[in-house]
């Protein structure tokens, strides 16, 4: 994985080069590139995972008569598929990067290439003839690729700091952007920068810049169509599907390790890889994370029934692999807190977003690659809210119920509800469905659309962000597009089997787990529940409340903000897991924003 950005039509030089490249090393720790020519400078930074020698960015081709650049983060699974595809049509290749395969194949099949890969990317190609820029993004939006118009001309970048470094960008905040960290946040409006003027190209979505003009294009979206398929198929096809994305993103030229929470979907992308390795005579590495005196204080509830320990001893076990713990105390994820809004660039999830930041960063000293188990959850059905009919059937975002709440906070409150359900409906609208389809199913295509291209993009941005500041990539195999078109399809019966989250999942992969860990509930990502680390954050926010000109306050009220200090609120700020710790962590997140990126708030 790496990152790239761009200027295209503005005045550029050493030190404007330099200083945006110094934004990317973390991401790309490795090596440095650039190619700049009269009107346009692409800029790479490489973290080395295929081909040390040949895959070294910004990469040049000519072929029939026309000269492309690239530069581009990602991995294509389906790389070998398309080297011989293409060495059938004349193309000959120097390495076996990835990056080659992909440049060779825009060359060939220009904006068509698209529909041809399998993996996850975000890329930028010049075409040297015609002084044309074309962007792209993977249909799941797993890699970032984030732009603003400027002063005619173009910027782009894997991250918003990059774009900030260029010298005439100021971090302004508008009415909207106080509404996305606000009313929407840690999640935001699907190509949406927040600071204004800046966006993000969507997933599944290409643009072309020329002449000064960007033109955006969706040339992927959740399609429906019948679903014809009996039960057992069903099954059989999902465990191919699972496995074939597993097995294909174990590809890599350095060490791999998985993500081990002892849950279903980490353990069945770590039993795949495990048994992989060992055939190969290798063993594999995992990772978990735990916190101190979580033994002592640990409360079962409804989103986070037990503990994941004795789940993670058993796969380890079970497994035989060489196991890492991460455990961390209530200081150490406070002092993380400033580091992972650098990471994110914005405010995220909390203390959620800084135990992964301290997480990544003991994985990089073992492996380059880990494969995590995220957004099994949003294709097949695993959330609380998606079978919890009271919630279902709210109007509103599921994941976000306390839009009261925020609304009552703002010092300058904008449209407020009606902010959120616009974009909430907007969703459901776009939602692909066949006419004649029952309410449920209905229902439940409209949930998996919102799930897809809201909460499983906070989710990535934050796996992104967390694990590429130390250099680690983060592969996620159930984001295969494949999956998701399938199970698109699939009725809601079958997704639902023996009344079980995910329990179409569960039977496909029967026989791959411990029946123990196979059929266990749901549990989210862990959180501490150690009393200490909500007493440190609060001590904090209350040194916050005393400061006479804290920035956080040209956002939020007081006095709200000092209620949340004194009494836990009825729902969680954001999905299962901020409660009124994470919520005040998230406010002192957002006051740290505000100051280190001296954010412009005009409202």
């Amino acid at each position: 994985m790496c990152a790239i950005a761009g200027i295209i039509g503005l005045p550029m030089d050493d030190s404007i080069v330099s200083n945006m490249l110094s934004t990317m090393r973390r991401r790309g720790p490795d090596a440095q590139g650039s190619y700049i020519d009269r009107d346009c400078c692409l800029l790479h930074s490489r973290l080395t995972v295929i081909d040390p020698e040949g895959g070294v960015q910004p990469m040049h081709l000519c072929w029939q008569g026309k000269e492309y650049t690239i530069v581009y983060n990602g991995e294509l699974y389906n790389t070998e598929e398309l080297r011989q595809e293409l060495k059938i049509l004349g193309h000959e290749f120097q390495s076996h990067s990835d990056t080659e395969v992909l440049l060779h194949a825009y060359a060939q099949w220009q904006n068509d290439v698209l529909d041809k890969l399998n993996g996850i990317f975000a890329f930028a190609i010049w075409e040297h003839g015609e002084r044309k820029l074309f962007l792209a993004r993977d249909r799941m939006g797993v890699k970032p690729l984030f732009f603003k118009l400027h002063d005619g001309g173009l910027l782009f970048a894997s991250e918003l700091k990059t774009i900030l470094a260029y010298p005439t960008v100021r971090a302004e905040l508008d009415e909207t952007g106080v509404a996305e960290i606000i009313l929407l946040g840690p999640g935001r409006t699907p190509g949406c920068g927040v600071f204004r003027g800046i966006e993000e190209l969507e997933g599944g979505c290409s643009a072309k810049y020329y002449c000064g003009k960007l033109t955006i294009n969706r040339y992927w979206r959740l399609t429906d169509r019948p679903h014809t398929d009996p039960f057992e198929e069903t099954a059989q096809k999902v465990r191919y599907l699972v496995s074939d994305a597993i097995r294909r993103q174990m590809i890599s030229d350095v060490p791999i390790g998985t993500f081990l929470s002892g849950g279903l979907d980490s353990s069945l992308i770590t039993s795949l890889c495990a048994s992989a390795m060992k055939e190969q005579g290798g063993r594999l590495k995992t990772f978990s994370v735990d916190y101190v005196n979580n033994d002592l204080y640990f409360t079962p509830e409804k989103f986070q029934p037990n503990s994941d320990g004795t789940y993670i001893r058993m796969m380890q076990n079970t497994l035989g692999t060489e196991h890492h713990w991460c455990v961390l105390s209530p200081e150490e994820l406070l002092d993380s807190l400033e580091e992972a809004v650098a990471a994110r660039d914005l405010p995220g999830m909390a203390d959620v977003d800084i135990s992964l930041l301290r997480f990544c960063r003991k994985i990089r000293e073992h492996v380059t690659v880990a494969l995590s188990g995220e957004c099994a959850d949003e294709i097949f059905g695993g959330y609380p809210w998606y079978r919890d009919p009271e919630i279902r059937d709210l109007n509103g975002f599921p994941w976000a119920q306390n839009t009261a709440q925020r609304c009552e906070m703002m010092v300058s409150p904008t449209r407020g509800k009606e902010y959120i359900l616009d974009r909430y409906r907007k969703t459901c609208a776009e939602s692909d469905i066949l006419p004649g389809t029952p309410p449920l199913e209905r229902r439940m295509k409209e949930m998996m659309n919102l799930n897809l291209r809201w909460f499983m993009q906070t989710l990535l941005d934050r796996k992104d962000r967390m694990s590429m500041y130390s250099g680690l990539e983060v592969r996620v195999p159930f984001c295969d597009h494949r999956i998701a078109e399938y199970l698109y399809g699939v009725p809601w019966e079958f997704k639902d089997y023996n009344g079980k989250e995910k329990g179409l999942l569960r039977y496909a992969m029967n026989g791959v787990l411990p029946n123990e860990v196979l059929w266990r509930q749901k549990s989210p990502y862990p959180k501490t529940h150690d009393p200490k680390y909500l007493k440190l954050v609060s001590q904090r926010l209350q040194d916050l409340l005393r400061q006479k000109d804290a920035p956080l306050f040209s956002l939020l009220r007081k006095d709200m903000v000092k209620g949340i200090l004194e009494e836990e609120p009825m729902w969680p700020w954001y999905g299962q897991l901020m409660r009124r710790p994470q919520t005040i962590a998230y406010l002192l997140q957002i006051n740290h924003w505000l100051e280190r990126y001296a954010v412009d708030v005009q409202i």
